[in-house]
């Protein structure tokens, strides 16, 4: 594959049936990416062992393939990728980029500073501990890996919010990269395999978007190439509040029920979010034929919260 080809990918989380936000932001990463002669990966993101299950997985490909929403690599697990994440941590650490971190949620919430909502700002308590603290805490408590951040911004264009930047040690502190039960953390498992898988267009929800100067900042750390990134909105069951599974009139299964086919539920999706200007049944490959990547910065009206309905 040619290194100018544009490779996007989904990326779900094997933890349940998918909702409508979840439809949104996949509909809007395969038109997106389909609209610049791209190709999709299909990652399962089944990091979190304990809430994972296969048949999930199985389910969100065969909930894909139903909405018309193909791949053309993939799929790819995570669960089977930690050697990868292990070199790539194991590279920061040589750098010193890494260190062990004790606190506990009750101590990150009592120290840390809250910035942007729900975000809270590490005040960097663990990063200069001595070798002989270090000792005597492990002695207690398995650590967390943290990150290293440098008083420096890292800024991007995004193709959806437009400019985005964020001063890293002000605006997020160093973070976790792994946990303390040995889990790798998203940041940097998914910034391991964009690189490896080749995806160089991210497309996803609103609420990522505070991460991805994080991700910017490792991906230089590793070696690796910057992506393009789009955040669209999130679709929300009421102001403020995501949608989730307990929102049962927009799970897919439901969904089903009330609409009855599969183009039927992306017409109405393409609707809610301003995609077409009358609800119509149709599958993602119709959309594709009106859909303007240039018209894209200015598509939402309100570029972070659309209201399900």
């Amino acid at each position: 594959m040619e290194n100018n080809t544009v490779l996007g990918r989904f990326a779900p989380s094997p933890t349940g049936r998918m909702h409508a936000g979840n439809i949104f932001a996949a509909l809007m990463s395969w038109l997106i990416v389909k609209a610049q002669g791209g190709r999709m990966v299909l990652r399962i993101e089944d990091l979190d062992r304990d809430r994972s299950r296969s048949s999930f997985a199985d389910q969100v490909m065969r909930d894909f393939e139903m909405l018309g929403l193909f791949w053309d690599e993939g799929p790819y697990y995570q669960q089977n990728r930690d050697e990868a994440y292990e070199a790539a941590f194991k590279k920061l650490e040589e750098r010193g980029l890494v260190y062990p971190c004790f606190c506990t949620r009750a101590d990150l919430h009592a120290a840390s500073a809250p910035h942007r909502g729900e975000k809270l700002v590490y005040p960097g308590t663990c990063r200069n501990l001595s070798p002989e603290d270090i000792e005597r805490r492990e002695s207690e408590r398995k650590p967390s890996w943290r990150m290293i951040v440098p008083d420096e911004e890292y800024a991007f264009e995004d193709m959806v919010q437009g400019p985005f930047s964020q001063r890293l040690d002000r605006d997020c502190g160093d973070f976790v990269i792994r946990r303390s039960d040995g889990l790798f953390a998203y940041q940097l498992a998914s910034v391991v395999d964009d690189a490896a898988q080749g995806v160089n267009c991210i497309v996803r929800g609103m609420d990522l978007l505070v991460s991805t100067p994080q991700q910017i900042y490792l991906q230089d750390m590793l070696g690796f190439g910057h992506c393009t990134y789009a955040h669209v909105p999130l679709i929300v069951g009421e102001r403020d509040r995501r949608l989730s599974k307990r929102d049962r009139d927009a799970a897919l299964d439901e969904l089903l029920r009330i609409h009855g086919t599969p183009a039927a539920i992306v017409g109405h999706v393409a609707f809610i979010a301003g995609l077409i200007p009358e609800e119509a049944p149709l599958m993602p490959g119709d959309l594709l034929g009106c859909f303007e990547l240039g018209a894209l910065n200015s598509l939402f009206p309100d570029k972070v919260q659309i209201l399900w309905r």
